[in-house]
Formats: structure tokens, sequence, C-alpha cells
């Protein structure tokens, strides 16, 4: 049964990997409002759920503010949504760099601001599905840790910024995870695939779950999480 008295959370890039995982466990205590670019994959998902509704965007279109779902209140948006990209900067054309902010920073941004009235109503939470190249950038890596280092900035000015209002802001760092994005990772780095020494995606929600459920006189800034074993 459909209980609308729960928190509504939002969570980007839900159809797949991190953000499946952190929307199946929200599920078990939100209302939540799935994303993805696959029409089908949203559906599907949100049929799955106890109470869930499907918001099929491409968060790379233009005039993304006008295609966020109107909400009166949101308790939880968390941001999943990401790509890789990029090589050596001699061999990264401006492009690149564009198409992975473009999803990695400014859709975040730009999907934050719509909502930031529903989050304020809500006195609710921001978490950035980040990433450990928010803090570290390897050889050929430089575009996608500058998305995420660019991406830990957003979350620390808008801390600062909505603390006034009530709105809570924490990032999420985890290392490498067994999704489809790791494996197109490795090939790209030429090394083998190995879940079994990555950490699995339910691992990260029950980050993301710590950081939601943390009781209003703390916030839990930011959380690393890293794989433990060989």
């Amino acid at each position: 049964m459909t209980d609308h008295a729960r928190p509504v959370a939002l969570v980007t890039g839900a159809t797949r990997g991190i953000g499946r995982a952190v929307a199946e466990d929200l599920g078990r205590t939100h209302r939540v409002i799935v994303h993805g670019r696959d029409r089908d994959a949203v559906d599907a998902l949100a049929a799955s759920l106890p109470d869930a509704v499907g918001w099929p965007a491409d968060l790379a279109a233009g005039g993304l503010a006008d295609l966020v779902p109107s909400l009166d209140r949101l308790d939880v948006l968390v941001h999943s949504a990401g790509v890789i990209g990029g090589d050596a900067v001699a061999e990264t054309p401006v492009d690149e760099w564009r198409r992975v902010f473009e999803i990695n920073v400014f859709a975040v941004a730009e999907v934050t601001r719509a909502l930031l009235p529903a989050l304020r109503a809500a006195k609710g939470q921001v978490v950035l599905v980040n990433s450990g190249s928010g803090f570290t950038a390897n050889p050929t890596g430089g575009v996608y840790a500058g998305s995420k280092f660019a991406l830990r900035a957003l979350g620390d000015a808008l801390r600062e910024e909505e603390r006034p209002h009530g709105v809570r802001v924490s990032s999420v760092h985890p290392g490498r995870v067994a999704t489809d994005m790791q494996r197109e990772l490795r090939a790209k780095e030429g090394g083998e695939y190995d879940e079994t020494r990555y950490l699995e995606p339910a691992s990260v929600a029950r980050a993301v779950r710590l950081v939601v459920d943390q009781t209003r006189d703390g916030t839990l800034e930011s959380v690393s999480l890293r794989p433990f074993g060989g």
C-alpha cells in the first residue's frame, strides 16, 4: 500500500550500479523518484519498489531546469548519475572535457538549483556520490578527476550556502565499485576487472543510508569508503 506520508527522495542515475542500490535501499523507507535515461528501465525499477515514480530524462539535454519534477518538498536528493571519459591531457579535446563536466558537474548544479525550494521546505539533504578521484588524480584520469574535484567544491560551497536554510549537504567518496562503469574503466586502463577486489554497490548504498539517517544535530560532511582486502 502506498504511504504518501513517507519522506520523499530523488535519486539520479538510479537504474544501474550505485544509483540502483541507493534507490532500492531508500525505497524501504521513502517514496522514491527514480531517474534514468532509459524510460523502460526507469519504469521497471519504479514498479519494483514499494512506493516510487519514474523520471526519465537526459541530464545532458538543454533546458534541464524545465525537466525537473515539480515538488512541494524534497527530503533527500542523491546525485548518483555520472560518466567517465577523457585520456591524457595531450590527447583529450575540449569537447570531451565538456561532455564529462556536463553530466558530473553542470547537471548536478542545475538539478540541485531547481530543487532547492523543495529541499528548503523540507529542510532536506543533498548527497553527492563522488569518488576517490575527488581527492587524487592519476595519469590519463585528469578529465574524470577534474570533474570530481569540481563536484567536491560544489558540495563544500553548497553546504555553507544552504546551512542558514536548514539544508544539509554531504559527499560520499567510494573507491572502486563493482559496476558496469568500473568494467568500462578497467578496460580503458588495460587492466583486469575483478569484482572480488571492489566494493559492492550495496556497500555504497549503506554509506548513503548512514548519511541520510544522521540526526539533525550533525552532518556527515564527507564519507570516504574503500575496498578492504586483496
